[in-house]
């Protein structure tokens, strides 16, 4: 059976969170409405768009909830027309993907983002093709639901008790556990350790190279 590492995007493969602020912030002053400190907004990454301006703003109807999303998406298309969109992968992130694969695992994304900024994305880094399943918001419900890491392990051959979810928010945990896959999480994203433990991970990785301990890869000793 096949092994499959499923990573969450936003604060786990790449860090986006001033790119994604600036969004909010645009959508949120169009639409007349107080904008969240940077600390409300990074809770919410990981969700789906609407879901996320819900969280947001759960005063405001459904209807304002759909508008802030698409003005939403509509400053990320033009930023990226302009260059002005932001996402570095974290530092060590393209190591552990490398032994990932030297190891044997398929890797995948299930992610909030929409199938066209994650396309964006990957490809601006060149890792892409590393992915054997994309798994988006545009045709899945918002995590903690588990459709997005269940699709993946179905693409890839694999099963719950081979697959892994890594990621940085208590959503990932949660969506983790629903499909009865490993939940690992990751230090340097919007959840705080003690929320990604007590969502249901087996641990909490401060850097990359951690993970593969989590997982049950075995360090190598250079020498």
């Amino acid at each position: 059976m096949n092994r499959l590492a499923i990573f969450d995007c936003d604060g786990t493969l790449v860090d986006s969170g001033a790119t994604i602020y600036a969004a909010v912030a645009e959508a949120f002053v169009i639409h007349g409405l107080a904008l969240p400190e940077p600390r409300t907004c990074k809770r919410v990454v990981g969700l789906s768009l609407v879901e996320a301006m819900a969280a947001l703003v759960p005063d405001q109807p459904a209807e304002q909830h759909v508008e802030l999303a698409e003005t939403y998406k509509s400053w990320f298309t033009r930023a990226r027309i302009e260059g002005r969109v932001e996402e570095p992968l974290f530092e060590g992130m393209l190591d552990l993907l490398d032994r990932l694969e030297q190891e044997g695992w398929l890797l995948a994304v299930a992610t909030g983002k929409s199938d066209r900024g994650l396309k964006h994305g990957l490809e601006g880094h060149g890792i892409h093709a590393r992915f054997v399943s994309l798994q988006t918001a545009d045709r899945h419900p918002s995590k903690p639901h588990p459709s997005m890491a269940l699709q993946a392990i179905a693409d890839a051959g694999a099963a719950p008790g081979t697959s892994a979810v890594i990621g940085d928010t208590s959503f990932d945990m949660a969506m983790a556990r629903a499909a009865g896959a490993t939940a690992v999480g990751v230090a340097w994203g919007y959840h705080e350790p003690h929320e990604l433990m007590a969502a249901g991970a087996v641990g909490v990785a401060d850097k990359p190279g951690d993970v593969l301990r989590l997982i049950g890869v075995e360090e190598r000793v250079d020498g």
